[in-house]
């Protein structure tokens, strides 16, 4: 039975599960109205939660033809479900920078040669991708798209909302903000339970960076309620980002006492950074929390370097950071 709440007028959370993962559940909100609905999220392209779908969509007698969907952000299990539920005159809305970023292909051929290049093993990097949830659990968006880049008005019933960019956890991540009710759904730009990952694995951007300007940019909206993509529901948006920037202060300042022993490549750094894992050292980590773990660990050395207090190097096909 698929759990369903009522977080304020015709709009509901839906928890889509993510079996063996440790964020549990993703957040599939349902905006309801008489002319059309909107759906913003669903889940991994998984049976486990198509059937979760299925079953809140019907107990909330739902119909996908008369429903658009809100895509907040290029991770599979935001977006992975969306073709096997979209209708053909339906409309999907997708940010233009993480549609660009899905459309070049070969994402993950190129993630995993940076990971080599940032101190993975070839057959880790391999082992790595090959149990990334994105990797085995997603899907094309071959529909037509309605591309975002922004302050666009999206009007569902008595609703208005506004499209805020808000790259960071992606490179073109978007909230849906309604000024009028002060909603704001945060996709993973912010959440209470858990911080965002924020992970570098390309150097066409500088995601913490980006990540940490678009929380000011949040922080100057008057929002009362935080409808976000994973767990639950909060209150106090402004408690919450200032929370979310000393945990990234608190993140620098370890990265770079980790630099001053000495030159490290970024999965050495995150192999010495601190993690709430259930593990009793990095050989213990499974290979995929290695993976989310350097790409934490390269979003932070990277932001240090472009500080100047980090110098990154090529040696021997692999980037070093040392103290400058």
């Amino acid at each position: 039975m698929t759990h369903i709440e009522e977080v304020t007028d015709n709009i509901f959370r839906m928890e889509i599960p993510l079996p063996g993962n440790p964020l549990k559940a993703v957040n599939s909100y349902v905006i309801k109205d008489s002319v059309r609905n909107l759906i913003v999220d669903t889940g991994l392209n998984r049976n486990e939660c198509m059937e979760a779908m299925q079953s809140g969509l019907k107990a909330l007698k739902v119909d996908l033809e008369e429903t658009d969907f809100f895509v907040t952000h290029l991770h599979a299990d935001h977006f992975a479900l969306v073709p096997r539920l979209v209708a053909d005159s339906r409309t999907i809305y997708f940010n233009r920078l993480d549609a660009e970023s899905a459309a070049r292909g070969g994402v993950w051929e190129r993630m995993a040669e940076y990971a080599c290049e940032n101190g993975f093993g070839i057959e880790e990097s391999q082992r790595a991708l090959e149990r990334h949830p994105g990797y085995r659990h997603g899907s094309k968006l071959n529909h037509a798209l309605t591309l975002l880049d922004g302050r666009e008005i999206l009007s569902i019933g008595d609703y208005a909302f506004t499209c805020i960019s808000t790259p960071g956890h992606t490179r073109g991540h978007m909230c849906l903000y309604e000024p009028d009710r002060k909603i704001l759904i945060s996709g993973d730009h912010i959440l209470e339970d858990i911080t965002p990952n924020i992970q570098s694995w390309s150097d066409e951007t500088q995601p913490l960076r980006s990540y940490l300007a678009n929380l000011d940019e949040i922080y100057k909206l008057d929002v009362d309620i935080v409808l976000p993509g994973h767990r639950r529901v909060f209150t106090h948006c402004r408690m919450r980002i200032e929370e979310l920037k000393h945990h990234h202060r608190v993140r620098l300042e370890e990265v770079f006492k980790i630099l001053e022993n000495g030159p490290r490549n970024a999965y050495d750094t995150a192999s010495e950074m601190t993690w709430d894992i259930n593990c009793r050292s990095w050989e213990d980590f499974p290979v995929a929390q290695k993976w989310f773990a350097t790409g934490e660990a390269l979003a932070h050395l990277k932001y240090l370097v472009e500080d100047q207090k980090l110098v990154r190097e090529r040696i021997e096909g692999q980037f070093v950071f040392r103290m400058g």
